[in-house]
């Protein structure tokens, strides 16, 4: 995959994710597309959102790219992409929505909160790594990533 310069730098991506089969079927299958990638997870939008804002002494740690699973605990996907949306900082980073939800209100709510494209979860297994596939040939193989310098 090239075009976007990143061949040398491994992508980082926040997996915010709560359902630890699910991070573990695309951990692997980030392992096995041909970037180079670097998977953060976080387990609610709550954890997340202190990856993306609040480091202590050091500064935030901003990643490529985040999977966000619309159904997590505590602050919602809705909620930290809400929050995403009105950090400044934030408010490019690119956020793939994950759900198991089809409910046009669900996409609807997450495309207002600027959400870059929301994808339904797999209910199989191996189709995990088909859908982890297809994100990494566009977003790391076709798109430039505004964290990139873009």
């Amino acid at each position: 995959m090239s075009g976007t310069g990143r061949d040398s730098v491994p992508v980082d991506v926040l997996l915010v994710e709560d359902e630890a089969e699910a991070v573990r079927l695309i951990d692997e299958a980030f392992d096995e597309v041909d970037a180079e990638t670097s998977v953060r997870v976080a387990a609610d939008g709550d954890e997340a959102l202190t990856v993306l804002t609040d480091r202590g002494d050091e500064p935030p740690s901003i990643p490529d790219l985040v999977l966000l699973d619309l159904d997590g605990p505590r602050l919602s996907g809705l909620e930290l992409l809400e929050a995403i949306t009105n950090e400044p900082t934030l408010a490019r980073l690119p956020v793939l929505v994950l759900t198991r939800s089809a409910a046009v209100e669900d996409v609807r709510a997450s495309y207002e909160l600027a959400a870059n494209a929301s994808l339904t979860k797999p209910s199989e297994p191996a189709a995990y790594a088909a859908m982890v596939e297809a994100i990494a040939d566009f977003w790391f193989g076709r798109a430039a990533l505004p964290t990139d310098g873009s």
